[in-house]
């Protein structure tokens, strides 16, 4: 009778303890997870616009934190292969040992840590996984399989970190300033701040695919010239007129591309200053976008994720490597001296050298990378600036998008029609180079590849 009592008294314990654990709820975590990239790349976006991250720099937190979600998740993959081995210097990611762990929360945990590793307000990125992982619990998952998914995210994360550590990125702040060419058409600091050279050693930072910075130089851009039979001089005249004669439709695609991440305001002996999305920011909000549209699964959206922020992290190397081997002078400067000493462009000038056009080099990556994935004709509403006061925007395509960037310059007073048009063919080439020598799926997107040689 004493051991019957005491077998009892153990069932007992085991069903009261089991009745305290809260189910696991797979159902619900695969929904909740479907489109929990889209918003850690959105949250990710606010502590970059929040930090002021320059465009490159703000590539560069973008790129290692889709990679790092993504070699989390592709382990369990039967579709898609590891970038391990594909981009530069990257070693295989700690193999998992555990069976319990969810991959898409080992992902966002892997983007949350490298993420928080690269920003300023590791404050904010906290806040945002303390909020997550609070969800998740509330949804139902069991604690086998909440702490094996934690702790191989971390895995994953710290190595994604180590690699991002060493590509030189910590280097080029030991590099000598940059030093303004005093030659006639060269690059000098611009109104209203007239600030320093932003990033003159980004073509030091360690590519991702292509084999180096200077891989794909654009043709050179047109001579300087001051006289008013010049190539030179029709190219700023045209900047000029399209400044001056704006359309309704000029204006409004100049300042829905403008993405210039910190703007300056001078009311009377104060400055303030308004933060906005980056360039980069922008495309990885269409890829957000796009993603949704086709309401893709958490992996799929990985891969788009990772992909477009690879292409626009390489394009960004290349084109800042030709903006200080030229150092062109930039059309206000020029308008100023030798047009109209009175002339402002539509949006402000950056501050670094002209040639080529940065908004036209990762654009054009960005679309290749995106329309090598969904396929042209991806028809869309690019609501990314709504927040910051403009209009939805309609396009029939990635490469629509991109074209309406790059001439968006132009418009806004701050580039040549050459580092529109050079920037763009400039991004197709870093682009189609990634695309061709990185294999990501392993039958469809080998075959889009194929078609593409």
């Amino acid at each position: 009778m004493r051991r019957i009592t005491e077998f009892s008294a153990f069932i007992f314990i085991i069903v009261i303890f089991s009745s305290c654990q809260t189910p696991h709820n797979q159902e619900a975590l695969d929904d909740y997870f479907q489109s929990q990239l889209n918003i850690w790349n959105k949250n990710l976006t606010n502590v970059i616009i929040d930090d002021i991250f320059t465009p490159p720099v703000a590539s560069r937190i973008y790129a290692y934190a889709n990679i790092a979600a993504y070699e989390a998740s592709v382990i369990e993959s039967t579709d898609y292969l590891t970038l391990a081995g594909q981009l530069n210097e990257l070693s295989a990611v700690p193999a998992p040992t555990d069976e319990n762990i969810y991959h898409p929360l080992a992902s966002i945990i892997a983007f949350s840590k490298t993420g928080r590793t690269l920003v300023f307000d590791k404050k904010a990125m906290q806040g945002y996984e303390d909020n997550f992982l609070k969800q998740v619990r509330d949804l139902g998952i069991s604690n086998e399989v909440y702490e094996a998914s934690i702790k191989y995210g971390n895995q994953v994360a710290d190595h994604i970190i180590s690699w991002a550590s060493k590509d030189g990125y910590k280097d080029r702040e030991a590099l000598t300033r940059y030093n303004l060419l005093d030659e006639p058409g060269k690059w000098k600091p611009t109104p209203p701040d007239y600030m320093p050279a932003i990033e003159p050693h980004w073509n030091t930072i360690r590519t991702m695919v292509l084999d180096s910075a200077q891989q794909f130089p654009p043709p050179p851009p047109t001579s300087f010239d001051t006289l008013v039979s010049s190539q030179f001089f029709k190219e700023a005249k045209e900047v000029y007129d399209a400044v001056k004669n704006a359309t309704d439709e000029h204006l409004e695609i100049a300042k829905f591309w403008d993405c210039n991440p910190n703007i300056s305001f001078t009311k009377g002996h104060v400055m303030f200053y308004t933060q906005k999305i980056s360039p980069g920011g922008h495309w990885i909000s269409i890829a957000s976008i796009a993603t949704e549209k086709e309401e893709l699964p958490f992996m799929d959206r990985s891969a788009v994720f990772a992909l477009t922020a690879i292409c626009l992290y390489d394009a960004f190397i290349s084109c800042w490597d030709e903006k200080f081997r030229s150092s062109l002078i930039r059309p206000e400067t020029y308008i100023n001296k030798y047009l109209d000493k009175e002339w402002r462009p539509l949006l402000q000038t950056p501050a670094f050298p002209e040639y080529t056009s940065g908004h036209s080099v990762i654009s054009r990556a960005a679309a290749e990378s995106l329309t090598y994935i969904l396929g042209d004709n991806f028809a869309f509403l690019d609501s990314t600036e709504v927040e910051f006061g403009l209009p939805i925007r309609e396009f029939d395509s990635f490469y629509d998008a991109s074209d309406e960037a790059a001439i968006s310059r132009m418009y806004g007073g701050i580039h040549y029609l050459p580092a529109c048009v050079n920037g763009v063919e400039q991004g197709k080439n870093v682009a189609e180079f990634i695309l061709k020598n990185i294999q990501l799926k392993k039958e469809a997107i080998s075959e889009l590849k194929n078609q593409m040689q």
